[in-house]
């Protein structure tokens, strides 16, 4: 499937994109907002940081507890109930007066919550669409996401100019009741993916099944740490530039919404693989720099360059999806949006601190030169097989395919 046009006319693949559209307009309007207000209340770069990308933190118990879940609910039902739930945090979010403590908390059941979305959301758009379609159906779902990013990144600094933060949250509350009611009118009802009840164990067997193929380790790794390390940096643009901090969020979603338009829809599949550790290494590069502290204007233009890597991601995602059985797709997709997440919480807690110690711009640098150096080692764990994948490690994409 090579045209946006069929790829428009699956049955539900638009109601799918509205309904994540609308809950993806809240968590950036929202997560600026809540940044926001931390950071007037507290001054503090770190808890700024922590406020915004706090929840995927969370998501790293639910990876652990409930990922299973992933193909052992009714996707429908699990997409209607998660923007349900983060309507309800956030309207205690916005609450004035509403201590530190308490936001903390908010933030972690949020967190929990939420691990559940992406590998449902994964796994059902893989049933939604033909096998031909997922990598133009992804790059399509991450392209939206780029230009959510960048209109709820402009409007919600414009509307911080406007309204005050618990203002905004509680528009963000709209936004999620919204993404419900998408959900619930504009999908079926699907049966499970997988039998069984979720449970712990069925959770942590999975996961460790899908950990134990050496080629899918070293794919999970290239999709969460290079990533999570220059998304903490990219956690301190409130502290780095405060007035300007929306637009180059804006910015940057506008990088990586081209970024995914050319790797998704121009680049050849042939050439996609190669395209891994170079847009990784971008992802870092113009970071570098910042230790500098360039101009505002050069700073925006560099996250916008930087974002471009982000489609290093649509390249994993497509080898990860070649390396699983098609009936652990969506616990497979679950564990690496949560994983990913999470560790994008974990290095926003550590550019946090490193700011809190030097300054956001020396923080920032740190991160992406950190990133680079992980880009780099797993290049050279890339070019040394190891045993499992000449054996158990590619057993199970042969039979996926054979299934297929």
């Amino acid at each position: 499937m090579r045209s946006y046009r069929t790829l428009l006319r699956t049955p539900e693949y638009t109601p799918f994109l509205l309904s994540f559209a609308a809950h993806a307009a809240a968590q950036t309007i929202g997560g600026l907002a809540l940044a926001t207000l931390v950071y007037r209340a507290t001054g503090s770069p770190l808890l700024s940081a922590v406020s915004m990308f706090g929840p995927q933190l969370a998501q790293l118990l639910g990876a652990a507890f409930l990922l299973s879940g992933a193909d052992r609910l009714p996707p429908r039902t699990v997409l209607t109930v998660i923007p349900l739930a983060f309507a309800a945090g956030t309207a205690v979010l916005a609450l004035p007066g509403l201590p530190l403590w308490a936001v903390l908390v908010v933030l972690l059941l949020q967190g929990l919550v939420a691990s559940l979305g992406g590998g449902v959301r994964g796994g059902l758009m893989n049933e939604i669409l033909p096998k031909d379609g997922y990598v133009l159906g992804r790059s399509v779902f991450n392209m939206l996401w780029g230009i959510v990013q960048i209109t709820g990144f402009a409007a919600g600094g414009a509307l911080l100019t406007l309204l005050t933060p618990h203002s905004c949250l509680l528009l963000t509350t709209a936004f999620y009741l919204l993404s419900a009611l998408v959900t619930r009118l504009g999908l079926t009802a699907r049966p499970p993916r997988s039998a069984g009840r979720p449970s712990l164990s069925a959770t942590w067997r999975t996961n460790a099944l899908l950990w134990s193929s050496r080629p899918r380790r070293l794919v999970y790794l290239g999709l969460w740490v290079p990533n999570g390390l220059v998304v903490g940096g990219d956690s301190l643009y409130v502290s780095y530039a405060p007035a300007a901090a929306g637009t180059m969020y804006a910015c940057g979603a506008l990088g990586m919404f081209a970024g995914d338009l050319v790797v998704g829809r121009l680049v050849p599949p042939a050439l996609r693989p190669r395209l891994a550790t170079p847009l990784r290494l971008l992802l870092a590069a113009p970071y570098l720099f910042f230790v500098l502290r360039p101009s505002v204007a050069l700073s925006v233009l560099a996250a916008a360059v930087a974002s471009v890597g982000f489609a290093a991601s649509l390249v994993l995602q497509e080898r990860l999806m070649a390396l699983t059985p098609d009936d652990l797709a969506g616990q497979a997709l679950g564990l690496h949006t949560t994983g990913m997440v999470a560790l994008q919480g974990v290095g926003a807690l550590l550019a946090g601190t490193l700011a809190q110690l030097t300054s956001p711009a020396t923080a920032m640098s740190l991160m992406a030169a950190a990133s680079t150096a992980v880009t780099v080692a797993l290049f050279v764990l890339e070019r040394r097989p190891g045993p499992d994948e000449v054996t158990a490690g590619l057993r199970e994409p042969r039979r996926a395919h054979e299934r297929s």
